[in-house]
């Protein structure tokens, strides 16, 4: 019989601690719409490698997505292999959710990549908000409540969905506004963060977590300076497209956290 269903039960600071998180996301949201609106750099469809082969224009960017696909299929297979150990009511779920979006990150971005544009990089953020969304959810399960995590997950789902038609229609509008989408892309990552160090920990193997996030600061980096690694490189190979890879291998990394970790039997909450 498993252990740690119901996580919040007996632990009400816990249930207290998520409900402050979403204060806390939902203050950092409003603050953020004291920025003045941001719009999309239309410069940022300008990738340095444009070469196409086999057809498929942008090459480099488009295939370099196919990383996702693997960490998105490999997660899927390890959530169903592990199916029998999780211990918390309804962390399943929500790690399929993300492994899902990790998957469907590959065809949405590789579409964007085929075609840059603000329309067709509408359909390249809407699977990572997913992602984001349901691994921060996830986290807050894990760390903090699992009652909180599991019910907050819709709304913060619907949320970053929101952010991202919100961004198009702005653009379209001509008043583009990227404040909601860059508040659902990097508070998540920042409060996990947080969470992390803050938050006594259900599993083992909390190191594979923080690689996670590694990764992805790598993936930022990577991102930034696409046309000087492209310099650097001789040509041979993007920022942008490493990046791809970057990011996928921090996907790689939940996965392993979720085939080697452990219940740690003495967790309070």
């Amino acid at each position: 019989m498993k252990t740690l269903s119901t996580g919040a039960k007996g632990a009400p600071h816990g249930v207290k601690a998520a409900l402050l998180l979403a204060v806390a996301f939902v203050v950092a949201g409003v603050i953020a719409f004291f920025v003045p609106p941001i719009p999309q750099d239309l410069g940022y469809h300008d990738f340095a490698d444009k070469r196409g082969w086999l057809g498929i224009p942008n090459f480099g960017d488009v295939v370099g997505n196919l990383p996702f696909a693997f960490a998105g299929l490999a997660g899927l297979w390890a959530v169903w292999k592990r199916r029998a150990d999780f211990t918390i009511r309804g962390e399943k779920a929500l790690w399929t959710v993300f492994f899902a979006g990790a998957f469907v990150v590959c065809w949405g971005s590789g579409y964007y990549h085929w075609e840059p544009n603000n329309t067709t990089l509408i359909w390249d953020r809407l699977p990572m908000t997913v992602a984001f969304m349901s691994l921060f959810s996830v986290m807050i399960m894990e760390r903090v409540s699992a009652k909180a995590g599991f019910w907050l997950f819709p709304f913060f789902l619907v949320g970053g969905i929101l952010s991202v038609f919100y961004w198009g229609a702005t653009e379209i509008l001509d008043a583009g506004d990227l404040r909601p989408y860059a508040f659902v892309q990097f508070f998540p990552m920042l409060a996990i963060l947080l969470m992390l160090w803050l938050f006594p920990a259900r599993y083992t193997e909390t190191r594979c977590l923080f690689h996670t996030l590694g990764w992805y600061v790598i993936a930022k980096v990577l991102e930034h300076f696409d046309k000087l690694v492209f310099e650097n490189m001789h040509g041979i190979i993007s920022g942008h497209t490493v990046k791809h890879v970057a990011a996928a291998v921090g996907v790689f990394w939940v996965v392993r956290y979720i085939l080697i970790r452990q219940p740690v039997q003495d967790h309070s909450n």
